[in-house]
């Protein structure tokens, strides 16, 4: 699975079909639907041609227009749901080879001006030494195999655009994250060390939630927002992509609230500095 363009065929086709038959059914001309609905008459004609994907909030509008109630707008908002979400399981990824899935990534990052990390138990690619990336890519469940070198060179490839100063970069690491030990503490203390630089930079702000303070909701799974466009959101299994704009504010949303109750600027250094202190007298 590609995260661009963002449907399934299938999904795209069947929605298309059923919008453009409900409103041939209506007898409305589409200027009275464009005007019923508060919509443009070309964006309703590119979404039942199948040209656009439209929002729940976009069906919605048209489903109002056409005076559409009851089972029916049920169900053709949850086919909307399920047309703005896809999931590709890790399985997958990993037969395809994780390089393919990095330069995804990139062409993502390429295209946002702001993305925001939510990183509640490991850090990210973006963030990761080499060292650390190894031993992210060589987890028991999940093994790349010979895949590994060039996952690794395309992951430190995709490192360059965190120095580019149209971007901004939020991440928000839990200290839980920062202290979860993935590898021998020799290579988690350059780790951490390789952070407190990386946040150093003008297109990069790092907040740490700390253990000591009180959080109102719970940090699930990692998550990365991308401008107001598309979540991704990480599952053990797999990804999970989310383009329906309520789904993308509501996982803004979160992020203020926990960014809200973290440390940013020195005092995040401050704590990155002694997990790193801690894990290099371990070692």
């Amino acid at each position: 699975m590609r995260i661009e363009p963002g449907w399934t065929t299938e999904d795209r086709e069947d929605l298309a079909a059923a919008l453009l038959r409900l409103h041939r059914a209506s007898g409305l001309s589409g200027e009275r639907l464009a005007r019923r609905a508060g919509m443009s008459q070309s964006k309703i004609s590119r979404i039942e041609t199948g040209r656009l994907l439209p929002s729940v909030v976009d069906v919605e509008q048209m489903l109002a227009g056409l005076g559409i109630d009851g089972q029916s707008r049920t169900d053709l908002l949850a086919l909307t749901r399920v047309a703005n979400s896809e999931f590709q399981d890790v399985r997958s990824s990993v037969r395809r080879g994780l390089h393919h899935r990095q330069r995804e990534l990139a062409a993502l990052e390429q295209r946002a001006t702001e993305i925001r990390h939510f990183l509640p138990a490991l850090i990210t690619g973006l963030l990761q030494t080499p060292g650390y990336m190894r031993a992210a890519l060589s987890t028991p469940l999940t093994p790349v195999g010979d895949d590994i070198n060039r996952t690794i060179a395309a992951k430190r490839d995709r490192q360059a655009v965190l120095h580019d100063p149209d971007k901004r970069f939020s991440f928000l690491l839990t200290e839980s994250a920062l202290r979860w030990r993935l590898c021998p503490p020799d290579v988690m203390a350059p780790q951490l060390e390789h952070l407190h630089a990386l946040s150093l930079l003008s297109s990069v702000s790092i907040g740490v939630p700390p253990l000591d303070r009180t959080v109102p909701d719970g940090a699930y799974h990692t998550f990365v927002v991308y401008d107001r466009r598309l979540v991704t959101a990480e599952l053990f299994s797999g990804q999970l992509v989310l383009r329906d704009p309520k789904d993308v504010d509501h996982h803004r949303g979160l992020f203020d609230l926990f960014a809200g109750r973290a440390l940013w600027g020195d005092e995040s250094r401050r704590i990155m500095q002694s997990a790193a202190d801690d894990f290099r007298s371990a070692g």
